[in-house]
């Protein structure tokens, strides 16, 4: 594509002067440029993409895309008062509005993104269609998965993203939208047919300062849902009745809604909720009758990952025999709720909890499933909000019998420092203090007798730990195995 057709896109901008190359690519990084490439300078935290313009013409960039003078020579440069905005609208336009051909699901909330992502996923395939997820865990396009370093990534990658899926054959992609990304306009130019909202608990606090602006934050993907009703691709907001926040995003939304809940009259919801040897059985009321469903996760919050998903599929057009099937049929989700299996009598799991109300969820839901203790190893990552280090402490010592504090992902913080934040919140309760984790995990399993249960909180999936600028091999569920191999070693 030629730079004069792609720049057709912007309604705004100065040119530097009037070379017309071919744009082979768009980067935003300078060191993926390569001959033929726009390179959008853009203004980060850190790193400034307009002090390197120059370097980026010289690794073969025919065009610099800018909101701030910048010298360089052998490019034309193009003018924006935002190269955000810009990179959205050109990366929708030169991949071709990707998404405007696909179901395209977005899921917000503080907990059960990843959850409701896999489950309606699962949907989707038992339904037929080709499917594409971007989460927390990994991006996938049909079976391949990629790895990802943001929950969602910025505008030119998601678009580049969805192009890939398209020449995939996607039919239906699902992602998680974090509150970060509405802000910060990365999913700007992402054609949503269906947008849904999880819960809105303290977490972020340290970006979004209150937890009015956190709910302002996640409003964003319903608001941005457009204020039209088209029948060919109408837009709905799947909404949580039994959250506070649903009434504020109700009114956020022209789209229509669906809700789901427990507690509270909704399109689809959950009565009669039992847990048993197996998951979790409740009966199902949806717009057109009731059904008994049965399912492997565990917990009242997996139930409501559940009616989401379900609320979300029917807003897609999916049946809901044919939704339930695969709900039916799912195991579970890498690092949610995931039992480590050992011969020893002891529940070993493993779970992303890292809000002070995911905790809640996980040990409330542990505790009926154990006639011993409950051990919950807790930590606190570094570099975010501090304001929940004392609630989770709280958390763990009111859930659990026995309640250890460790190190989640430090980052450029002192352990020490997070851990005393998390001691202020528990002054008085009974509790152990191992700053390393990989100690705290044997510790707690080699303390552990059969009937308790182990409870690995805060890091779920993640195969690393973060501890200064290092990235470190660290993997909840491996150092679990390890510690149970070790444990049945000293018995015999």
């Amino acid at each position: 594509m030629n730079l004069s057709d792609l720049l057709k896109s912007l309604p705004f901008y100065k040119l530097s002067h009037s070379s017309n190359p071919e744009i082979l690519s768009l980067e935003n990084d300078h060191r993926q440029v390569q001959e033929g490439s726009l390179f959008i300078c853009i203004k980060g935290y850190t790193f400034d993409g307009h002090t390197v313009a120059q370097e980026a013409v010289n690794r073969g960039a025919r065009a610099i895309l800018a909101e701030q003078p910048v010298k360089v020579e052998g490019a034309p440069v193009i003018t924006v008062t935002d190269t955000k905005k810009a990179m959205a609208i050109l990366a929708d336009f030169y991949y071709g509005s990707p998404t405007s051909k696909m179901k395209l699901v977005g899921i917000t909330g503080t907990n059960g993104k990843t959850t409701t992502s896999h489950l309606l996923t699962e949907i989707y395939k038992e339904a037929g269609e080709t499917t594409g997820l971007i989460g927390t865990m990994y991006m996938k396009i049909g079976e391949e998965v990629i790895n990802t370093k943001n929950t969602t990534p910025e505008s030119l990658t998601l678009q580049k993203t969805f192009k890939k899926m398209k020449d995939n054959d996607v039919t239906a992609a699902v992602m998680e939208v974090s509150s970060h990304s509405l802000v910060e306009g990365r999913v700007w130019g992402c054609d949503y047919d269906v947008a849904v909202f999880t819960n809105l608990t303290q977490d972020h606090l340290d970006y979004h300062h209150t937890m009015e602006e956190y709910r302002r934050a996640k409003g964003l993907l319903f608001a941005q849902l457009g204020n039209t009703y088209s029948t060919d691709k109408p837009k709905f907001a799947v909404l949580n009745e039994d959250e506070e926040a649903t009434v504020f995003y109700k009114k956020e939304t022209a789209a229509h809604i669906v809700t789901y809940g427990i507690d509270h009259e909704a399109m689809f919801r959950a009565t009669d909720i039992k847990l048993t040897s197996k998951g979790t059985e409740f009966l199902l009321c949806y717009p057109e009758g009731s059904r008994k469903v049965e399912t492997k996760l565990a917990g009242k919050f997996n139930v409501y990952n559940v009616l989401a998903a379900l609320a979300a599929a029917y807003a897609g057009g999916v049946e809901v025999e044919t939704a339930v099937r695969a709900i039916e049929r799912i195991e579970g989700v890498a690092g949610r709720f995931e039992l480590v299996t050992n011969d020893q009598g002891i529940a070993v799991i493993v779970d992303y909890a890292h809000t002070p109300d995911s905790l809640v969820n996980v040990l409330k839901t542990v505790q009926p499933l154990t006639e011993g203790r409950v051990f919950a190893i807790v930590g606190c990552g570094g570099d975010r909000d501090r304001t929940k280090r004392p609630i989770m402490a709280s958390v763990a010592c009111k859930y659990a019998t026995n309640a250890i504090f460790t190190s989640d992902n430090p980052r450029s913080e002192d352990p020490a420092t997070i851990l005393n934040d998390m001691e202020a919140g528990v002054t008085g309760e009974l509790y152990e203090v191992i700053p390393d984790r990989r100690e705290a995990i044997f510790y707690a399993i080699e303390h552990a007798q059969p009937g308790d249960a182990v409870v690995i909180a805060g890091k779920g999936h993640e195969t690393y730990q973060i501890i200064g600028d290092k990235v470190l091999d660290f993997d909840d569920r491996e150092v679990a195995k390890e510690a149970l191999s070790s444990r049945k070693k000293e018995a015999n």
